[in-house]
């Protein structure tokens, strides 16, 4: 990407997470990225692409965090809930709920580039949590990671109302995962 094409996204970013997608229109988000309207339409095309790209950068950043909480872990089971692990150091500075539900609520055409984009990003944690839950043993893995996600998901939907409800889902993940190793013993 252009160094344009950069301050573009983060612009985009920065606008979108604060003020919600379709509230900001490229008028300014060229003029928060010192770039014109043609400049912003060159590089990505539409909005819809944009916003896109922008969703993609998050995405790969959020995977990065898990990713790195999950290696971080001592055993398998705390692997489980490593995203829970991940998603407090993410808390730390992206207040505003999740990015990729308000894209959800905000974008509901499953034509949309971004509605795939956001709906592939909860698909894809739903599989970790999967995956995870099998390679530590637990019975059932994929109900847990139903379960799993469903917590990990309201404690992202609650985040706005300063409730504390992550160190609660974290607690009842923990709680969960345990339950599912001993009932494969």
């Amino acid at each position: 990407m252009t160094p344009a094409g950069r301050r573009i996204v983060a612009a985009a970013e920065e606008l979108f997470y604060q003020r919600g997608i379709t509230a900001v229109g490229v008028d300014l988000i060229a003029e928060h990225s010192g770039v014109t309207k043609r400049t912003l339409y060159n590089r990505f095309g539409s909005k819809d692409h944009l916003v896109a790209a922008y969703l993609t950068q998050r995405d790969q950043r959020w995977r990065s965090v898990v990713r790195a909480a999950v290696d971080a872990s001592g055993t398998p089971a705390e692997a489980v809930t490593a995203p829970f692990e991940a998603l407090r150091t993410w808390s730390q500075t992206n207040t505003r709920g999740c990015a990729f539900i308000n894209a959800l609520a905000e974008l509901p055409d499953p034509a949309h580039p971004a509605h795939r984009i956001a709906a592939d990003q909860k698909l894809w944690l739903l599989n970790l949590f999967a995956e995870l839950a099998a390679a530590a043993g637990c019975s059932s893995p994929d109900t847990l990671a139903a379960r799993l996600l469903v917590l990990h998901e309201g404690a992202l939907a609650t985040q706005p109302l300063a409730l504390d409800t992550l160190a609660q889902a974290a607690d009842l993940a923990r709680a969960l995962t345990q339950a599912g190793r001993a009932s494969a013993r």
